[in-house]
């Protein structure tokens, strides 16, 4: 079996397998000998290719282009399961029908060797793609124009000479999204070519799913090496706390049960992941996807530095889960004795904590635009409760997880909605949170007669959707002598800089009575950069509780303790945050103007969320909730 970290020619002996029309696979004994291939096409005269569609009976030759007085022609690769390039469909619909009349084709290329002919119809049809999508048999039309991502797209003239290779602009990027993108940087080259003029910037970047080849050698996978510390140790030979790493890791005993604890929450069908990590199959074809993720520690995703704090639901990998999934996918990802998997984990259907005693909706369905940044959507519920209600579990469920970015459900008085002393922040959501679910003994009091407000957070993902989200609420059946709450601790006046790559701001809170600190939220919008809460105990010494050094609003995260901590009457909680207000932030709405607080997504918030108990007094012990 050939190792991940080597590669094959592309060039000439794959070409000339094209000579007859329509690709046909390539036998094992034809393989030419593998070496290191130059970045991109860029300046080289790609061969032709016939493929075949994937939506009709036809077929495209790029050479009957360049004989049809073509221009230029964007080859687009593409796949049926990668986000970021799901988003660029209607971009790149847009630019189709702008230039058609100048002389430009598009054409996609799935060369993902586990979509099949019939996936791939499916998902032009549902993406409404308006030009031909051909499929790549063994990726040789990747493998000749040095392609390694989705959504790439080579750019070649009418003599089939490549001009441009890389991204469509700088507007979607993995986790990150622009308002509007400030490089164009397909549409410039098409210009520059039409015009006659050399290509300005003919080789970018790009970001996406890698392509899923079916001998993942014949590209070099760049990964992210360089591990320090306990990582390096682990990788090389033992764990931080000095166990032997598995020399030889499989699938079935050593990485299965690492994706069921850390991944699958996500990645099953159905869920926020893009794609499913369930099986064998699934964790192979997706394994240069997964080595990216976890070099550049961006899945599982989990912000807190690991100095500070011990949380319950902390989904960061061990440095030895790191080497293991890493020396399983250097190996070639052998699959072991399947037998010896663990059994699948059971997920509720709908809800996580299961069945609540009672369901609110969001009034009527929402639908979510194919392509933008939309502001927050809030929508109002009356409870009609009749008496005041102790909520022990929370749960908040997107009606289509593949859209909704957060959910915050709050208890209002209508009698003065907007109070914030009358405002109870009841539950929350973001992709791989749990539910708000309380000790016994312990609930969130909603008042008779007050309303729920649904704050509502979507990220569109290039197709209409429509959701109804809804929140469950299951109440307290045993006595409840401790009443939880989450508590802001929030700075609302403060103006971050034009340009600013290092604005603080500061918040605190001094607590006026005893209480359990159960867990920490903090919320910042997209020029957030980083977070941390200090406790100062009456005449004790700081201490560090929670740091995360790099905020990413993409995830809403919870920092659940592992056990409830007392903080004693007159202790301080002190909050400090980062802002980064400049061009280096791929995901700043606007470098050039000051920024204060605001609801929307361009504007920004600091706020450092706790969630407390306090005791009820004796009198007040409540000792059942009916379900009315």
């Amino acid at each position: 079996m050939m190792s991940n970290r080597s590669t094959r020619a592309t060039g000439l002996a794959l070409a000339m397998t094209l000579l007859a029309g329509i690709v046909t696979p390539i036998k094992a004994a034809d393989e030419p000998k593998k070496v290191d291939p130059p970045r991109s096409a860029n300046g080289r005269r790609l061969h032709d290719f016939t493929l075949k569609s994937a939506t009709d009976d036809s077929v495209v030759s790029l050479y009957g282009f360049r004989f049809g007085r073509a221009k230029a022609v964007v080859i687009v690769f593409t796949g049926t399961a990668c986000p970021v390039s799901d988003m660029y469909f209607p971009r790149l619909n847009e630019l189709a029908t702008q230039y058609k009349s100048k002389g430009v084709s598009f054409i996609a290329v799935n060369s993902n060797a586990h979509e099949s002919v019939e996936e791939i119809a499916k998902h032009a049809k549902e993406r409404g793609i308006t030009f031909p999508v051909l499929k790549d048999p063994q990726n040789i039309v990747a493998d000749i124009a040095l392609a390694t991502r989705t959504p790439e797209v080579v750019v070649v003239d009418g003599t089939a000479l490549v001009r441009y290779q890389g991204a469509v602009d700088d507007q979607y990027l993995v986790g990150k999204r622009k308002p509007k993108p400030e490089k164009n940087f397909l549409a410039d080259a098409l210009d520059s070519i039409l015009a006659d003029k050399p290509v300005e910037v003919a080789k970018t970047d790009v970001q996406g799913c890698f392509i899923d080849r079916y001998d993942p050698s014949t590209v070099k996978i760049a990964r992210v090496r360089g591990l320090k510390g306990e990582l390096a140790e682990a990788w090389e030979e033992r764990d931080h706390k000095g166990r032997p790493v598995v020399a030889r890791p499989n699938f079935a005993e050593h990485v299965a049960p690492i994706l069921q604890a850390k991944c699958q929450s996500c990645h099953r069908p159905g869920q926020s992941g893009p794609f499913s990590l369930i099986t064998f199959e699934d964790a192979k074809r997706w394994s240069g996807a997964i080595a990216e993720a976890i070099d550049e520690h961006r899945m599982p995703p989990w912000h807190a530095d690991p100095r500070f704090g011990h949380f319950s639901n902390d989904r960061s990998l061990t440095p030895d889960q790191h080497a293991t999934i890493t020396a399983w996918i250097d190996q070639d990802t052998p699959s072991g004795d399947l037998s010896k998997v663990p059994a699948p984990v059971k997920y509720s259907e709908g809800w996580t904590v299961g069945k609540p005693d009672v369901v609110f909706e969001i009034p009527q369905p929402y639908t979510v635009a194919a392509t933008g940044i939309l502001g927050y959507q809030n929508f109002r519920v009356p409870t009609n409760f009749q008496e005041d209600k102790w909520v022990q579990v929370a749960e908040a469920a997107p009606g289509d997880k593949s859209v909704v970015h957060h959910i915050i459900v709050y208890a209002i008085d209508p009698k003065a909605p907007r109070d914030p002393a009358k405002r109870i922040h009841l539950c929350g959501y973001a992709p791989g949170d749990m539910p708000s679910v309380y000790p016994e003994g312990v609930a969130k009091r909603v008042p008779a007669g007050y309303d729920l407000v649904f704050q509502l957070h979507y990220t569109p993902n290039g197709k209409v959707r429509v959701d109804r989200s809804k929140v469950g609420l299951t109440f307290a059946k045993g006595p409840v002598k401790h009443e939880a709450r989450t508590v802001e601790i929030a700075q609302r006046f403060f103006s971050i800089a034009p340009g600013d790559a290092n604005s603080e701001v500061t918040s605190k809170l001094t607590l006026p009575k005893d209480a359990h600190l159960l867990s920490f939220m903090p919320h910042m919008h997209l020029r957030g950069k980083d977070f941390k809460y200090t406790l100062t105990p009456p005449g004790g010494k700081p201490e560090v509780m929670l740091s995360v050094p790099a905020y990413d609003f993409g995830w809403q995260s919870y920092y659940m303790l592992k056990e409830p901590r007392l903080l004693k009457a007159g202790s301080v909680i002190d909050c400090v945050a980062h802002f980064d207000n400049s061009k280096a932030n791929p995901a700043n709405p606007n470098p050039t103007i000051p920024v204060r607080w605001g609801d929307q997504t361009f504007e920004e918030m600091m706020i450092g969320y706790i969630d407390v108990y306090t005791d009820l007094p004796a009198s007040s012990d409540v000792s059942l909730n009916s379900a009315r």
